[in-house]
């Protein structure tokens, strides 16, 4: 039979849980059950008037709503590229600045600087490197990189997104796996060098399934960070030209604040939820069966 816990320990479990339960649920549960239900009707967010219209706003978004579908299309490309290229970076990055360096300190604050910096804030500073910096030294160099229409074109807005995303990024994430690396056992290294193993063969067959764990996480918060992108598009390009660069947060906030229809924007975002929510579940699980013990 299970004891029956004394009076004073679910005084003592109320205590250190009850103010962090209720402040959860009063700033996470309720609004996400209430977006839940407003998902199902045509409220304007504004109006004392709700009517509930059901699966009408999820069928026009699968089915009579492109501007949706394009910013599913640029945040899927985006993610993509984002996640690869932040963590490819940070991973190098990571390598470098855990050798013997007499700047490793330095260099490490360096990097990691950038993810200080407010994603509004960021974005205008690139903004004016973009429009103001980049043909600035194109006239001066005649450098064809810096005289492309940065912002101005869908290609190269796209890739000017994806350049300050991993720019802010990278640095955050090289910390979590330097992390990792430092606490890669020492005698497993040097035992895969006396036996013979090349530099190529101890990265990728000891070094990166030792630190799998890391990779989790940094894939978990790359994934969700990119599909969640919302400043830094709103900075730079506000979804132009033409919402050829508009991620889907951008294209919620537009349709439930802007459009005041927050019955639909709503659902759109309860379709991001689940989305995202499929996508870091796979991920995880992929990743977290990769990972080995030491």
């Amino acid at each position: 039979m299970m004891k029956r816990r004394p009076l004073s320990a679910w005084l003592e479990q109320l205590v250190f849980i009850g103010p962090a339960f209720i402040s959860f649920t009063l700033i996470v549960m309720i609004p996400f059950l209430l977006g839940m239900y407003y998902s199902f009707t045509d409220w304007n967010g504004v109006s004392g008037t709700v009517t509930f219209i059901g699966l009408g706003n999820f069928k026009q978004i699968l089915f009579n709503d492109p501007d949706f579908m394009r910013s599913f299309w640029f945040t899927t490309r985006f993610s993509i590229a984002a996640v690869i290229l932040t963590n490819v970076l940070a991973f190098i990055l990571a390598l470098l600045l855990t050798r013997p360096l007499k700047l490793r300190n330095p260099l490490r604050t360096v990097f990691f600087l950038p993810n200080v910096i407010g994603g509004l804030l960021l974005g205008f500073i690139w903004q004016f490197i973009f429009v103001k910096g980049f043909p600035a030294i194109g006239q001066l160099t005649n450098i064809p990189f810096f005289n492309l229409p940065w912002l101005g074109d869908e290609t190269t807005g796209f890739w000017g997104i994806v350049i300050v995303f991993v720019w802010q990024s990278a640095g955050y994430f090289m910390v979590i796996y330097i992390a990792s690396l430092i606490n890669v056992p020492k005698d497993v290294l040097e035992a895969a060098q006396i036996d013979g193993a090349s530099p190529a063969q101890v990265l990728f067959r000891i070094i990166v399934p030792l630190i799998m764990p890391a990779v989790t996480v940094c894939l978990f918060l790359a994934i969700s960070n990119t599909f969640k992108m919302f400043d830094l598009n709103l900075s730079l390009t506000k979804g132009g030209p033409f919402k050829s660069t508009e991620s889907l947060a951008l294209n919620i906030y537009t349709e439930a604040f802007q459009n005041n229809r927050f019955g639909l924007g709503t659902a759109k975002a309860l379709i991001f939820f689940v989305v995202v929510a499929i996508i870091t579940t796979i991920q995880v699980r992929i990743t977290k069966s990769r990972e080995v013990e030491a």
